[in-house]
């Protein structure tokens, strides 16, 4: 339920929310250009009152990362690293609140790790694959995804549920002609809009990546968003 919440909320913030640029990125910047064998890593912290330290393989990489903040993306060679979340100001990485985690980044993807409660409240940590393929000319992409302590939810478009029974920490990935959608959100296996309708832009080209995030028992529950850019579309390509 949250999820859906999540989802209607902040696709009204599209405009809204940026990239926070760490400021020790670990990475290769050049110039600002992105080497294709490099993958690409952004951190989101979704874990409500907690302002929290992230380590990369026992170097700091985000200070004093505050929730709601999505930061990067970072290029990183491909690999495995080290994952972990500490409190604000420590001195290293031996006492994580979240983690270690080891995550494979594999070369020319492009990554998001997450911060986030479980569906029970519990803190923890999710990596998610974002979708860079190319969608059909004029058409772009949605991804909802469910990191917050809350029940499942479907997303209407209309009366018609285009994502069903969506649980933390699932995602959902939908084409979409380019332009704005109305959509909201209700209890899975329901129709009564909790959130929305809301209308959510979808542009050529682009992944918009929406996350629920927080605790609806707490009411914390809040929204982030995230734009990714796709491959260029080229009339024989599949998505």
């Amino acid at each position: 339920m949250r999820k859906s919440v999540y989802a209607a909320g902040a696709l009204s913030m599209v405009a809204a929310l940026a990239f926070a640029a760490p400021a020790q990125a670990g990475g290769k910047h050049d110039g600002g250009r992105h080497h294709s064998d490099d993958a690409l890593l952004s951190v989101l912290h979704g874990v409500p009152g907690l302002t929290v330290d992230v380590w990369v393989d026992g170097k700091l990489t985000l200070d004093d990362f505050e929730p709601g903040t999505l930061a990067g993306p970072l290029e990183l060679d491909h690999g495995t690293y080290k994952i972990a979340i500490t409190a604000a100001d420590a001195t290293s990485a031996d006492n994580p609140v979240i983690g270690p985690v080891k995550v494979h980044l594999k070369e020319g993807r492009n990554y998001t790790a997450v911060a986030h409660l479980d569906a029970d409240g519990d803190p923890t940590a999710t990596l998610f694959k974002n979708s860079t393929r190319p969608s059909p000319e004029g058409e772009g992409k949605l991804t909802v995804r469910h990191v917050a302590a809350a029940p499942a939810v479907d997303v209407l478009a209309g009366d018609t549920a285009v994502i069903e029974g969506l649980e933390n920490p699932e995602q959902e990935v939908l084409t979409l002609e380019a332009g704005t959608v109305s959509a909201s959100v209700a209890a899975a296996g329901t129709t009564e809009p909790l959130i929305g309708p809301a209308d959510v832009p979808v542009e050529e080209g682009k992944n918009t990546i929406v996350y629920a995030w927080g605790s609806l028992e707490d009411g914390t529950l809040d929204v982030a968003v995230q734009v990714v850019d796709s491959a260029k579309w080229r009339g024989h390509d599949r998505h």
